[in-house]
């Protein structure tokens, strides 16, 4: 199983959950290959050169298939044509957070809204990094509300920190980043951008609860295959990993970084990747935002 980012990372974690619970798919042992580099393009390069046999897949994110061939200008991986979609594995909800630069009596996503109109120098977001889903959705959210947004990318561990000291007003993250600070009171969940309230903060209401529906977005993890694999293999791979999905331990596992288990058929997962494929590529363009090479 392929992961494009080095030991550690929650792509790697979730990996290695999977490989030590599908059982039966195949008499062999699954091992994780980690293939960083390239925001987990050098993985994706593998895949497509590998053996179409069943031996090979990949754990990847959305951002890789249906955002990348919208921010850089040349792939040397067609997102929808080089490989064959087997499930998806978790749901990660995507969560707006305000620190202290914030005032205490903000408390809603509109409440935010007007504070940033009115202190137009202050109002900036974190997020993993420019050119994500993540960066993308502050994009929408100041343009259909109306106020500047500043995005202030990091490629590390510091953004949290950041909102967290005050240097940075709000974070757009996955949940699990700051759910242990929203848990503890440090810093204030507004909203989250999934079709459901996530049950690691179901008191926080979704972007649609609030008034934009506009922002709705959820990311996912899901496993691929090379494009030319037997749909006969694709479905017991399907079928092994939903099985495994099932377990205690890989539910547990999941939870430790506030994913939802997940599981899709693979033509509901091709679906999936082609909306979100075709949802993205409107929105970098109007943002204004330059591909990379």
């Amino acid at each position: 199983m392929l992961v494009g980012f080095t030991p550690g990372g929650s792509l790697d974690f979730v990996a290695r959950l999977l490989v030590n619970e599908i059982k039966s798919y195949s008499s062999s042992s699954f091992v994780v290959d980690n293939r960083p580099g390239a925001g987990g393009r050098v993985a994706m390069d593998a895949l497509k050169g590998g053996a179409a046999d069943g031996s090979i897949m990949v754990l990847t994110a959305t951002d890789i298939i249906a955002l990348y061939p919208h921010v850089y200008k040349t792939l040397s991986y067609d997102a929808l044509k080089d490989f064959a979609p087997v499930t998806t594995v978790c749901n990660v909800s995507i969560v707006l957070t305000v620190g202290p630069k914030v005032p205490g009596k903000v408390k809603t996503l509109a409440d935010f809204i007007a504070w940033c109109r009115a202190n137009p120098k202050e109002a900036s977001y974190a997020t993993p990094g420019a050119g994500t889903a993540l960066h993308f959705t502050g994009v929408m959210l100041a343009r259909t509300a109306g106020f500047e947004f500043v995005h202030v990318p990091y490629t590390g561990p510091g953004a949290v920190q950041d909102v967290l000291a005050g240097q940075v007003a709000a974070s757009i993250y996955p949940i699990g980043t700051p759910l242990p600070y929203v848990q503890a009171g440090s810093l204030r969940a507004l909203a989250t951008t999934g079709p459901q309230r996530t049950p690691f903060l179901p008191d926080v209401p979704t972007v649609r609860e609030a008034g934009y529906p506009q922002l709705e977005t959820t990311g996912w993890f899901g496993v691929l295959v090379p494009a030319k694999t037997p749909a006969e293999i694709i479905n017991r791979l399907n079928s092994a990993i939903r099985e495994a999905l099932k377990t205690d331990a890989v539910k547990a596992g999941l939870a430790t970084l506030a994913f939802e288990p997940a599981g899709a058929s693979p033509s509901d997962f091709a679906k999936l990747i082609k909306s979100d494929f075709e949802r993205w590529g409107p929105i970098v363009r109007a943002s204004g935002f330059m591909p990379d090479e």
